[in-house]
């Protein structure tokens, strides 16, 4: 176990490279059983994908990746400038030249199965397990891939990335988990959760899933989702004046009412319910590096998680960056320009890694 305290040099964002464009495609899955007993005819997961597959001489699989996004989010996330141009450029860590990019739409996000396809509150209540097991399957039975090279994630999907190195320890080469506990969720973090959540469901206008536009009360939800999520020094920065404040504040929840369906909000948060990695930490076999800033107030540091935890796991280090006016709070997960140096080193620590 090692924890790294790092400090922040020199960490102006890169110029953005360019990559492959990403090819988009659904994989369905038929008759998808999910952990609460309940099932899915069809099982829609869509993806992207840059680059292309490479395997050796005895059909292993040598340089797929799988990169997965936070609550709420989508796979396309990856391919902007500041995360994909930092990281799948030519010469840069995650080459797209020479690495298989799969970035997927977890159940219930993107263009994935989700409530507000129709079902609504009947959609099966799925789990984080479930979304990885779709991933998995995405991954084998839809790619074809037998063996991945890197599985990361950022929050939700840092996750899953504890998830995938308990449940597929000699699958996956390297680990890199950013944003995120492998314990289950409790405290501030539950709090703000079943907040997010009842601002939705105690609405009248909610009518139980069954409403005709998007009820009042998601307004409360996003109110309590900015808070969870804040980065004081950042913000305080972003808006030093009244006025610039609460433009940011009403910016910010326009921009959430046009991207949110009340439905789909409320079963992301209550997909977390039953994650807790921490009884089977020790199955971990790959390199771990855990990520994780000082600001970030959904995991805050002053817990102790993570320096108890990583002790756990036989090749876990766990990183900590430092608050700086580069960080973002829970959002530094997002910005490789911070932390790709310690994806670099753990690339590299983990070529020696053989699963097969």
């Amino acid at each position: 176990m090692r924890l790294f305290v790092v400090p922040l040099l020199c960490l102006a964002p890169l110029c953005a490279a360019t990559f492959p464009e990403p090819k988009e495609a659904d994989f369905t899955i038929r008759d998808f059983h999910f952990a609460s007993g309940e099932t899915l005819p069809e099982l829609r997961q869509h993806y992207r994908t840059i680059g292309e597959i490479r395997r050796d001489g005895r059909g292993v699989v040598t340089n797929a990746v799988l990169i997965m996004h936070g609550t709420g989010g989508s796979g396309k996330a990856f391919t902007s400038d500041r995360f994909g141009g930092n990281l799948f450029g030519v010469g840069q860590t995650l080459d797209a030249t020479k690495y298989f990019i799969i970035l997927p739409d977890g159940i219930g996000h993107g263009a994935s199965s989700k409530p507000s396809d129709g079902l609504r509150m009947k959609f099966p209540k799925y789990t984080y397990g479930d979304m990885v097991e779709a991933q998995y399957r995405l991954v084998t039975e839809g790619l074809k891939i037998n063996h991945l090279r890197l599985a990361m994630g950022t929050s939700m999907g840092a996750m899953h990335s504890w998830l995938w190195g308990e449940r597929y320890p000699t699958f996956v080469d390297a680990l890199m988990p950013l944003a995120s506990a492998p314990v289950q969720i409790a405290g501030r973090n539950r709090m703000f959760r079943r907040m997010i959540m009842d601002a939705i469901k105690n609405d009248p206008e909610w009518n139980n899933g069954n409403y005709t536009k998007e009820p009042r009360g998601m307004d409360d939800a996003f109110h309590t989702l900015y808070v969870m999520t804040s980065a004081p020094l950042y913000q305080h920065t972003q808006a030093p004046t009244r006025d610039e404040a609460d433009k940011i504040i009403e910016d910010y929840i326009a921009n959430q009412r046009r991207n949110n369906d009340a439905n789909d909000m409320l079963y992301q948060y209550d997909a977390s319910r039953d994650y807790d990695p921490s009884k089977d930490l020790e199955k971990i076999q790959s390199p771990l590096y855990a990520v994780n800033s000082a600001d970030d107030q959904v995991n805050p540091p002053e817990l102790g998680i993570l320096e108890r935890e990583i002790k756990r796991v036989k090749r876990g280090r766990y990183i900590l960056i430092p608050i700086s006016p580069e960080t973002r709070g829970h959002g530094t997960h997002s910005i490789p320009a911070i932390w790709g140096k310690y994806l670099k080193e753990l690339m590299d620590e983990s070529s020696n890694t053989t699963h097969f």
